[in-house]
């Protein structure tokens, strides 16, 4: 790998913690209770995952700084979707709760508008 892509890698994963340290303090403004950061297991990875009420959410968190090849929202498909599940079935698996779940967006602009889209699938 050359210099100028690690340059470019390291600035990308910035920008990610970035966009993620953004929304898990919009959360907090909210009301929202951190649980855990960047769970990772063999599926995937979760974002944030706090709770809100009795409720436990599994955050998703998406930066875009243009929308030109789709906005940050579109950027979470189907298939990410599903590796969101999956990944929350093996947090959930190492955990002993009777919480209600429920599966957030938080998507980041690069002008620095924040949609946060409750129960979004």
């Amino acid at each position: 790998m050359l210099f100028s892509e690690l340059k470019t890698k390291a600035a990308h994963l910035i920008r990610g913690e970035s966009a993620e340290d953004q929304a898990h303090k919009f959360l907090i403004a909210k009301g929202l209770k951190p649980v855990c950061r960047n769970y990772r297991c063999k599926l995937g990875e979760l974002d944030l995952i706090m709770t809100d009420h009795q409720t436990l959410v599994i955050i998703e968190v998406r930066f875009r700084k243009t929308d030109q090849y789709g906005s940050a929202l579109e950027s979470v498909t189907r298939a990410k979707q599903s590796r969101i599940i999956a990944a929350t079935h093996i947090y959930l698996s190492s955990q002993k709760t009777d919480r209600p779940l429920r599966f957030d967006v938080i998507a980041i602009s690069g002008n620095g508008n924040v949609d946060w889209i409750q129960n979004a699938f």
